[in-house]
C-alpha cells in the first residue's frame, strides 16, 4: 500500500507502528502485516487488555462525560488475601471435601466462580480416575487371559523346556499417570508478558483460555507480568447458567414468568442443592417459576451487586444525559467492571432480551396462536433492576421496604436495566476507538506484547 493514502501519526518505536485509514484505526505490525481495527467482541479480548480498557474507560468517563459524581474502579476483590490463581490451588490441595463447602448463594461473586472452578475440577478428576481405573482393570483382565492361555500351552507341553516358559513380549500396565498424560493437548499458548520476554513469541500462537487474575494495581505496573495475553476464563456462576438455559428452555412462553408465585420448599431445595456442591440438572419436571425465583434469589442475595456499589451513582445518572450519549456512557461504565461482572452481566442481558422478545402473543407455521409471556424489557427491568442495581448492604435489605429509595432514584434504576437489555449486544462490542487507546497504553512499555495480539487478532479473525 502507498505510505500517500495514509495519514501517519507520530514515529513510534520501529516494533509496531499505527496509521490511518479513512478516519478508521489501523496497525502495522513488525513483519509488515496490516490490521484495520474492528469492533469486537468484550470477552475476545486478553486479560492484560479488559485490565488496560478499565483504565482506558476511566479516563474517557472523565474527560468527556459530566456524570456529576465520583467515580471509580470496582476493586474487584483485593480484600481477600489470596488471587483466585491462589486460591484454587489452596482449595485443590489443602481442603478435603468433607471440610468444604462449595457455597453458591450470599457470597461474593468472585468466589462463586471459583468455588464452580474447583468443583469442575473435581469432577474432572474423578472421571480420570474413573477412566484409569477402567484401563488398569482392562489390563489386569488382558493379562489374566494371558496367562491363563500360557498354564493350558505348558500343560498341553510338558517337553517343551523350562526357558522356554519366559514370556519375551512383556506388556507394560496402563498407569493413571500415563492416561493423563494421553489425555494433555499438545498446544501452547503465551499466557503472560514473562513467555514474551523469554523469546518464545513465534513459537506461541495458539489461543488457550486463562484462569483471570487480580486486576492491575496501579502502584506496582510490575503486575502486568502476570496478566494473561490471552482470553480470560468466562466467568458466568453455575447457578445462574443452568437457570437462563431452564427458562430460556421451557419458560419463554410462560405467562407471567418471573411475577407468578413459586414453591419456597422447593425453592430452598435447590439452593442448599447448589450450595452443598450436588450437580443440579434442571429438567421439565422442575417448575418454570421455581427456577425463576431462585435466580433472582441468587441476584438478590449477592454481596454487592452486580453492577457495584461503586458505581451506582454514575449508572443511574445516565438517563440525565443526552440519548446519543447514554449508550457510549454505558459502554464504558460496564467496561468499568470486574470480569466476572461484565461476564455475568452479558449472560443475563442475553436471557433477558430473549425473554422479552417473546412477550408478544405470535403465530406459528401452522396458523395456531402462541401465546407471549407478556413480559417486555420494561416489565423485566422492573424486577430485576433492584436486584442488579442498588448501594443497599446486606444489613439494609431487610428494611428496604420501611426505606425505600427515592422515586427518581428507582425510575432511573429501571429506565438504565431496561436501556441495557434492549441495547445488549451493542454494549458488549468494544468499537475500534477504545481498542486503539488501549494499543497505544500498552506501546508505552511492552512493544512485543503489541506485536503478538495484532497476530493473534489477525489469527482470529482470518479463522
Amino acid at each position: 500500500r502507498g505510505s500517500s493514502q495514509y495519514s501517519q501519526g507520530p514515529m513510534l518505536p520501529l516494533t509496531t507502528q499505527c496509521f490511518k485509514l479513512h478516519g478508521d484505526f489501523a496497525w502495522r505490525s513488525v513483519c509488515g502485516r496490516c490490521f484495520q481495527l474492528k469492533a469486537v467482541p468484550l470477552q475476545s479480548l486478553s486479560e492484560l487488555e479488559r485490565v488496560r480498557l478499565q483504565e482506558v474507560a476511566f479516563i474517557r468517563l472523565l474527560q468527556d462525560y459530566n456524570l456529576s459524581c465520583h467515580i471509580t474502579i470496582p476493586k474487584d476483590g483485593q480484600k481477600r488475601k489470596k488471587s483466585l490463581r491462589k486460591k484454587l490451588d489452596y482449595l485443590g490441595k489443602e481442603k478435603k471435601d468433607k471440610e468444604y463447602v462449595p457455597q453458591a448463594f450470599g457470597v461474593p461473586l468472585q468466589q462463586v466462580i471459583a468455588n464452580d472452578r474447583w468443583l469442575k475440577l473435581r469432577q474432572d478428576g474423578r472421571e480420570d480416575q474413573r477412566e484409569s481405573t477402567a484401563n488398569l482393570a482392562s489390563f489386569l483382565l488382558h493379562l489374566t487371559g494371558q496367562r491363563a492361555s500360557h498354564r493350558h500351552f505348558y500343560s498341553s507341553n510338558s517337553s517343551l523346556s523350562s526357558a522356554s516358559e519366559t514370556n519375551n513380549e512383556p506388556v507394560s500396565p496402563v498407569s493413571p499417570e500415563a492416561v493423563a498424560r494421553s489425555r494433555r493437548r499438545g498446544g501452547m499458548s503465551v499466557d503472560s508478558i514473562t513467555d514474551l520476554d523469554d523469546g518464545q513469541s513465534r513459537l506461541l500462537e495458539a489461543l488457550q483460555l486463562s484462569l483471570p487474575a487480580e486486576p492491575l494495581d496501579k502502584k506496582d505496573k510490575k503486575r502486568d507480568k502476570k496478566l494473561s495475553l490471552n482470553p480470560i476464563y468466562r466467568q458466568v456462576p453455575r447457578v445462574l447458567e443452568l437457570c437462563c438455559q431452564h427458562l430460556e428452555k421451557y419458560g419463554l412462553q410462560t405467562v407471567g414468568i418471573f411475577r407468578v408465585g413459586s414453591s419456597k420448599k422447593r425453592v430452598r431445595q435447590l439452593r442448599e442443592e447448589f450450595d452443598q456442591g450436588v450437580e443440579v440438572i434442571l429438567g421439565p419436571e422442575h417448575s418454570v417459576h421455581d427456577v425463576a425465583a431462585l435466580l433472582k434469589e441468587f441476584l438478590r442475595d449477592m454481596p454487592d451487586p452486580l453492577l457495584t456499589r461503586e458505581l451506582y451513582t454514575a449508572f443511574i445518572n445516565c438517563p440525565s444525559l443526552d440519548i446519543s450519549e447514554q449508550n457510549s456512557v454505558l459502554q464504558l461504565l460496564i467496561c468499568l467492571l470486574p470480569a466476572c461482572n461484565s461476564d455475568t452481566l452479558q449472560r443475563l442481558l442475553h436471557f433477558l432480551s430473549t425473554v422479552a422478545n417473546h412477550a408478544e402473543d405470535t403465530v406459528d407455521s401452522q396458523g395456531e396462536q402462541v401465546p407471549g409471556n407478556k413480559m417486555t424489557a420494561l416489565n423485566l427491568a422492573t424486577i430485576f433492576g433492584p436486584n442488579v442495581l442498588h448501594k443497599q448492604k446486606n444489613s439494609e435489605k431487610e428494611f428496604s421496604v420501611q426505606r425505600p429509595a427515592r422515586a427518581e432514584e428507582s425510575a432511573a434504576v429501571i429506565s438504565v436495566v431496561q436501556r441495557m437489555i434492549t441495547s445488549h449486544e451493542s454494549l458488549f462490542m468494544i468499537p475500534a476507538e477504545l481498542q486503539h487507546e488501549v494499543l497505544l497504553s500498552l506501546l508505552e512499555t511492552d512493544c512485543d506484547v503489541v506485536d503478538y495480539l495484532l497476530r493473534r487478532r489477525k489469527t482470529s479473525h482470518s479463522e
